[in-house]
C-alpha cells in the first residue's frame, strides 16, 4: 500500500478490515495494526531492532552477544572462524569472503561495530559490485537505521563489539 491510499485513509486492518488503524514501519516489513483492538501482525511478520550497545543486540525479542547476519529476514550467528586467518593483517578478525555472506540481495549493510573499527577487506568489495550489490559499510548503530529506513532486498552483517 502506497503512502497516498494511507494519506487519503484508505488504510484497512488486512484481519478485520477496520480503518481504525495504526501504521508504523520496522525493519523489513510494514506492521499495520488495528488501534482500537491492540492488534498487530504476527510476529513472523516483521523485524524490529530493540536495543544495540556494545557486546549485545536485541533483535525481535531474542538478544544476541555475537556478531549477526541477516539473510532474507533470518537472523543466524556470524561464522568468522575461516576469517580468523587474517586477523594479524588487520589487529582485528576482518569480514573476508571466506565467510558466509549473504549476497542475495540488492543491498548488504555491514554494521562495523559500536566504534566501527570491524576491518572488511577488499576481495568482499570487489565480490559486491560482481554480485551488483550496494554495498554500505557504517557503525551498527547507522546500519540499524538503514535497515528500519529501507529494508526491502536488504541483508546485513551487524558487528556487536568495537
Amino acid at each position: 500500500m502506497g503512502r497516498a491510499e494511507y494519506e487519503e485513509g484508505e488504510l484497512t486492518c488486512p484481519r478485520c478490515g477496520s480503518k481504525e488503524v495504526e501504521q508504523t514501519w520496522s525493519a523489513f516489513y510494514a506492521i499495520t495494526s488495528n488501534k482500537s483492538a491492540g492488534e498487530r501482525m504476527p510476529k513472523e511478520d516483521a523485524m524490529h531492532f530493540e536495543h544495540f550497545s556494545f557486546g549485545t543486540i536485541r533483535i525481535d525479542d531474542s538478544t544476541y552477544d555475537n556478531d549477526v547476519i541477516i539473510d532474507r529476514g533470518k537472523i543466524r550467528e556470524r561464522k568468522k572462524k575461516p576469517s580468523k586467518k587474517f586477523r594479524d593483517d588487520f589487529g582485528h578478525t576482518p569480514l573476508s569472503i571466506a565467510e558466509d555472506i549473504p549476497w542475495k540481495c540488492r543491498q548488504l549493510v555491514i554494521g562495523t561495530g559500536a566504534y566501527g573499527r570491524l576491518p572488511i577487506m577488499k576481495e568482499v568489495k570487489r565480490k559486491a559490485k560482481r554480485h551488483k550489490v550496494k554495498l554500505r559499510t557504517l557503525p551498527t548503530t547507522q546500519a540499524i537505521r538503514i535497515l528500519e529506513e529501507n529494508p526491502e532486498n536488504t541483508n546485513a552483517i551487524l558487528h556487536v563489539t568495537c
